[in-house]
């Protein structure tokens, strides 16, 4: 046995427990405070010296005279008792977990009072792994509450593992380790970043794969061909040339205002509460499947139209412009690079988007009305669209659609905007009528306030086609009965390998999806 250096923790301890169920720390999820608590409920004396070459060595000179252990911060010339200067240090260190628990106070002056002490302790946040609470977030925590009177930090943020895409953890032996620097050379720093970002949701490991990374860059891609679709046609326009309440909007503009307040709202909402993955998805999908795919393609209708008057055109290259502000800073935290690319060319911004400020909601442009009147052009538009994919019509193809409303708002409504529709559902006629019948050869699609219809007689030969759909359906029955008899067979469901079996299964319901499709088909061609 040799002597060791102890800490008693009980003293230490307790003040660092209430400090945690009084609310003055905070763990991010909340369910590792239960790991917090049983290392220190149950916490016992900590040996904190350590006999290695490198470290913070024990401040305790043993006089070599009359025995007597000297304590000093600085090393003592002549013994306190005795007045010997036959004076040994003790050889060992500090244990690096003792060293760690001061790095809050310590590298900021302590223990002189420096004005970065009082500026930046206790700061806010520490962002860490699970395995190390007890090692050193509650070391910490002790420690600032001994030496500062005070919490390190407010709150604390557990972040997941990052694991491969089925879960396993990464290892050079399995082969299954993503190395982020080939990721980055491949996909570029913003899409690893806002891959991982969007994956961390509190209190779930990451499940990371290459394919995920690839779907972050087609979204910068998305993103960058947008804003440059944008900024080729804001080119000379002044923004602060004009006032918002002379601008002359339509439903569209009205449209995408309303949304962006709500995910200014919601994203910072997201992002005060940690919830880091959840925001990352809400920006995903506005700026994806609300900014990009529906209101950039309803403003080239009038961009593009040579009858349109100024007013109305500065108005959407106005509204083009503010949003994409908007957007670039909600994303900034996300894709910092592409991001501070693209704000650098857009007029009348600051000159970092780093130090621009970050957008604050501002309640006059919501509007629930024009949020409710979009939703049913997106509707309409989305039947139409699911209707020429199920009848598989080529994209450039245009086609004729014939509304039969149920609500005379709604009647009014799409007639108003049947610029919008004809646009985004690639049309050639739209007709509104609320006596239409069905005729034969006709698609028809159901919405709560109409049905859609759309007929193929000048698009496809009727009757080839639903030759040819019988004739795939029993093919696709034909492999659904082989699938049943592998799966209904209990020699194979207990030999083959359990990832088999489950391919299997994954077939048979792409098999029954299939059949239902071709069914469906047959039956609008009826």
């Amino acid at each position: 046995l040799s002597e060791q250096w102890f800490v008693k923790m009980k003293p230490l301890a307790e003040p660092a427990i209430n400090a945690v169920k009084e609310g003055k720390v905070r763990f991010i999820p909340k369910t590792w405070e239960k790991v917090y608590y049983d290392w220190m409920e149950n916490i016992r004396d900590w040996c904190i010296s350590r006999q290695l070459w490198w470290g913070h060595r024990i401040p305790i000179w043993y006089c070599q005279d009359c025995g007597h252990m000297n304590a000093f911060v600085e090393p003592p010339e002549a013994c306190e008792k005795c007045g010997s200067n036959d004076l040994l240090q003790d050889p060992d260190v500090l244990d690096t977990w003792f060293s760690s628990a001061l790095w809050p106070f310590s590298t900021l002056g302590w223990p002189e009072k420096t004005p970065d002490l009082e500026y930046y302790y206790p700061t806010d946040l520490l962002v860490t792994g699970f395995d190390i609470i007890f090692f050193w977030v509650a070391r910490m925590i002790m420690m600032g509450l001994k030496f500062m009177g005070d919490v390190p930090f407010y709150d604390v943020y557990i972040h997941a593992l990052v694991r491969d895409e089925e879960g396993k953890k990464m290892s050079k032996s399995f082969g299954n380790v993503i190395d982020p620097l080939d990721m980055i050379d491949k996909y570029g720093a913003d899409a690893l970043r806002f891959t991982l970002a969007s994956l961390a949701v509190q209190g779930r490991d990451i499940k990371l794969s290459e394919s995920r990374i690839e779907s972050s860059k087609n979204f910068a891609n998305k993103i960058w061909n947008a804003l440059r679709f944008i900024l080729m046609n804001i080119k000379g326009f002044d923004p602060s040339a004009f006032s918002e309440e002379s601008l002359v909007l339509d439903l569209a503009d009205r449209w995408i205002l309303s949304r962006t307040q709500k995910v200014i709202k919601e994203v910072t909402d997201f992002l005060n509460g940690y919830y880091v993955g959840e925001s990352a998805k809400t920006l995903y999908e506005f700026i994806w499947g609300e900014f990009c795919d529906w209101y950039v393609e309803i403003s080239k209708a009038t961009l593009y139209d040579s009858t349109e008057d100024s007013i109305r055109k500065d108005g959407v290259k106005y509204i083009l412009w503010k949003v994409s502000s908007i957007i670039l800073r909600l994303l900034h935290p996300y894709m910092p690079f592409i991001t501070e690319e693209l704000w650098q060319h857009l007029p009348c911004v600051q000159e970092s988007i780093v130090i621009s400020p970050w957008p604050e909601v501002d309640e006059k442009f919501i509007n629930d009305v024009a949020e409710e009147k979009m939703k049913y052009i997106m509707d309409t538009v989305r039947v139409i669209r699911n209707l020429r994919a199920e009848m598989e019509i080529k994209p450039g193809e245009k086609v004729k659609v014939v509304v039969k409303p149920h609500d005379a708002e709604y009647s009014e409504l799409v007639k108003e905007y049947e610029k919008y529709i004809i646009r985004l559902a690639s049309l050639s006629e739209f007709q509104i009528d609320p006596t239409y019948e069905r005729p034969k050869g006709c698609a028809v699609g159901v919405m709560d306030k109409a049905e859609i219809f759309m007929p193929l007689g000048d698009l496809i030969d009727i009757e080839k086609e639903v030759a040819r759909l019988k004739l795939r359906l029993q093919e696709v029955m034909d492999e659904i009965s082989r699938v049943e008899a592998k799966l209904s067979n209990t020699d194979f469901i207990e030999k083959a390998p359990q990832h088999v079996v489950e391919k299997e299964r994954a077939k048979l319901q792409e098999f029954q999806e299939i059949k239902g499709r071709i069914e469906r088909h047959l039956e609008q061609l009826a």
